[in-house]
């Protein structure tokens, strides 16, 4: 008898999870979906077969918890991440520690193919513990399991994304388009096509060992994001600079707010361009097209021009 392929995704509930765990369905994975809170995953249980897309209650502080998670699997996907700390060390235990304990039970159970997401920006000597982090996490992923690929994207969008959405909604609300750190370029990568990355990740022959940054085709400053964002969305407003001073204390103030919108660790984050670093290996070496930006944004944006999504920008 047959035995069916088994694929675990950390943090399979979020936003580029989601994406992910549809795909190995349907490339007939049973697939694990491990986090915190099972209920946040329930919905995905009808991407597959009955019994096939299974959600998985796990406390990640205890290594024991993970090793049966990874038991007998072939694949295991890791997308566990945070924007901001709800409490001091979150980076470290999440994005620094948590990979290497991962690749030490896959490494354990014989997993075949484990792949990380990481971010373009990931530097041990960044001014972002965030990015610090992500440097960390991937050292010690290296450390316990060689043989992982490491994806690094840029700013990632799709119809539930927090970067376009966001913006949108404050343009509908605000008099004027706020622009922070205005000249940072960025490559916004395609949820589909992250996806489509970490599945290349799991089954081509020559990836092994290897980083990949996930870049979409163009590279875009963050004002220019803003206006585009403006014009999809048919909102005559005015791009405003914010001066550095009030940014800061923005930030500052932000930590303390609910869902924190800005914190002075992504403002350190913001002052750095994010886009793929000359000669990295991407989504062309993995057999993928991007999607451009403007071929997907606006179909999700439409609902927050004038009069709703049935209605013309002017």
């Amino acid at each position: 008898m047959e035995t069916r392929k088994v694929a675990v995704v950390f943090g399979g509930a979020g936003f580029i999870g989601r994406q992910v765990v549809q795909r190995l369905a349907r490339l007939d994975y049973v697939v694990r979906v491990v986090g915190r809170n099972p209920e946040a995953a329930r919905p995905l249980m009808t991407q597959g077969l009955v019994g096939q897309v299974v959600p998985l209650a796990a406390d990640l502080r205890q290594d024991a918890v993970i090793g049966r998670a990874v038991a007998g699997a072939d694949v295991v996907v890791n997308l566990v991440g945070i924007l901001a700390e709800s409490k001091a060390g979150d980076f470290q235990r999440l994005h620094g520690e948590l990979p290497g304990r991962i690749g030490a039970a896959a490494a354990a159970a014989g997993v075949r193919r484990l792949v990380q997401i990481s971010a373009i920006g990931a530097d041990p000597a960044s001014p972002s513990a965030y990015a610090r982090s992500k440097a960390a996490g991937e050292a010690s992923l290296r450390a316990a399991f060689p043989q992982a690929v490491i994806l690094r994207p840029s700013i990632v969008f799709g119809p539930e994304d927090h970067f376009f959405n966001r913006f949108a909604g404050m343009a509908r609300m605000l008099p004027f388009m706020p622009v922070v750190c205005g000249n940072t370029r960025f490559q916004p990568v395609y949820v589909g096509d992250v996806a489509d990355a970490v599945l290349a990740a799991t089954s081509r022959a020559d990836v092994e060992g290897q980083t990949y940054e996930l870049g979409g085709p163009e590279v875009v400053s963050f004002r220019d994001l803003m206006a585009m964002i403006l014009d999809i969305t048919g909102r005559r407003k005015r791009l405003v600079e914010i001066p550095d001073g009030l940014v800061r204390l923005q930030a500052r103030l932000g930590e303390h707010l609910p869902g924190k919108p800005l914190t002075r660790d992504q403002l350190a984050q913001l002052q750095r361009d994010n886009v793929v670093a000359p000669g990295a290996k991407g989504l062309a070496e993995l057999g993928l097209q991007p999607h451009a930006i403007r071929a997907v944004v606006p179909g999700y944006l439409m609902r927050f021009r004038p009069g709703g999504q049935y209605t013309h920008p002017a």
